[in-house]
């Protein structure tokens, strides 16, 4: 097998600039889609269920893609096509999503509207973002790996921090943050279509910058047969997943706490921050979502998240400093945990800046060491694309199951004095959560 190349500083940056305008997109869904369902009308134990959606595309779509570009060579590339298409397919309907009750329909039709445009959103957010882990795993040697996934934190994190700061600076401009009962704020809006115009932008830019090796290279680099044989071409998913290496189970059971626990924090932060920190008002046991209390903690979530990612940018520069991975994972969720379990104790809009700079400690690690460990325990083994896809159940399946088990918690957990849904209480959870899998990073077994 042939030794990969050390890349230079900037191949390896354009191996994963465009991943800046897909994480823009999927920040913009993550902060705002609880906002924009609650606005439309949904009941604060409902929200969770349409939290379902994202992960459960990315399940789907995500194994597909994998497989289906791991047999894909063309004049494109062999990740790249896939790469290109999802992020046309974001801009469309990212166009369209917040605009769900513009339209003049019913709550009811305007809800189904909102739903499928999210369904289209998180399946091609999902097809843009996959190659871009699949390109690092291909193309950077294992000395590099940690580098070249710290680049890519670092964009996503790049990405977040605008995606985040869209609506509060927006208002800031004199665009109108409050709009109609059941009608999405322009600031949200206009975040949304310029959001959208940046990410075809930046992949634009990936596309034409980053030349993928054809096949001969591809398999003198990773140890292949340039042509495989029938067997391995026609291996199933299941047979794939039943030789995985260990990594693959290990690491899968740490990020089922971990995605949960951010399943929970994308959910609920909003009604949290709202009651909260900016007393939003309840009226019969419902906090009022249309009130300016509510949309301006809307537009506070936004810059909390952009903390947050602020926070996973410093941290993911202290992440190469350790030793071990397994400690650098351990320390980065127990920081996390105590920063979600903070959010419950902190009423003051400023000082919750502590709890999420803490909680961007995880999501440093969450984004970078997963990948570097499953990676290297992969090299030679084949299917690369196809194995990072399956391991994005290990994401995606923790999510569904918080999305489908949230409003049932929140009932059993969150009763507040006023009638309101205590929704903080889930932010508590997801801090517990962090610090049950900063426990089970123990058991993983990296390849050295």
């Amino acid at each position: 097998m042939k030794q990969k190349p050390d890349l230079i500083f900037w191949k390896l940056w354009n191996l994963s600039f465009g991943f800046f305008g897909v994480q823009i997109a999927y920040a913009l869904q993550s902060a705002n889609i609880s906002r924009i369902f609650a606005t439309l009308g949904a009941d604060p134990h409902d929200l969770s269920f349409f939290w379902i959606l994202p992960p459960l595309m990315g399940i789907i779509v995500q194994p597909i893609i994998g497989a289906a570009s791991d047999k894909t060579w063309c004049r494109f590339g062999r990740r790249i096509p896939y790469l290109f298409i999802g992020a046309t397919a974001a801009v469309i309907v990212m166009c369209l999503l917040p605009n769900a009750g513009s339209f003049g329909m019913a709550v009811s039709t305007a809800m189904i509207f909102g739903l499928i445009s999210l369904m289209f959103l998180d399946t091609s957010i999902n097809m843009a973002m996959q190659p871009f882990k699949m390109l690092v795993g291909d193309m950077v040697n294992e000395k590099q790996k940690g580098l070249a996934y710290s680049i890519q934190s670092f964009l996503c994190n790049a990405g977040s921090l605008v995606g985040y700061l869209f609506p509060i600076i927006f208002t800031a401009i004199g665009i109108s943050n409050i709009a109609p009962d059941g009608v999405v704020p322009d600031s949200v809006i206009y975040s949304f279509y310029i959001g959208a115009a940046i990410l075809i932008l930046c992949v634009i830019y990936t596309t034409l910058k980053v030349k993928e090796w054809n096949p001969q290279e591809y398999a003198e680099y990773n140890g292949l047969a340039e042509q495989p044989k029938e067997e391995e071409k026609s291996e199933s998913m299941l047979k794939l997943l039943v030789k995985a290496p260990k990594a693959f189970w290990t690491v899968g059971l740490v990020q089922f706490f971990c995605w949960a626990a951010f399943m929970f924090m994308w959910t609920y932060t909003n009604g949290t921050v709202a009651a909260n920190a900016f007393n939003a008002p309840v009226v019969d046991g419902v906090l009022q979502v249309a009130s300016p209390e509510y949309q301006a903690a809307g537009n506070w979530v936004g810059v909390l998240f952009a903390v947050q990612a602020i926070g996973s940018v410093i941290w993911a520069v202290v992440i190469p400093q350790f030793k071990n991975h397994k400690i650098a994972y351990s320390v980065s969720l127990i920081l996390g945990g105590i920063g979600f379990i903070s959010t419950y104790y902190i009423h003051d809009q400023y000082l919750l800046f502590i709890s999420f700079l803490l909680i961007g400690a995880a999501w440093a690690a969450m984004l970078a060491l997963p990948f570097t460990i499953l990676t290297n325990a992969l090299t030679g083994v084949g299917h690369m694309g196809t194995y990072l896809g399956l391991f994005n159940g290990t994401i995606c399946a923790p999510q569904i199951i918080a999305a489908a088990l949230g409003g049932v918690v929140l009932s059993a957990i969150g009763n507040a004095e006023n009638g309101a849904p205590d929704q903080a209480c889930m932010l508590l959870l997801a801090g517990v959560l962090l610090i049950i899998g900063a426990f089970v990073v123990s058991i993983i077994k990296e390849k050295k």
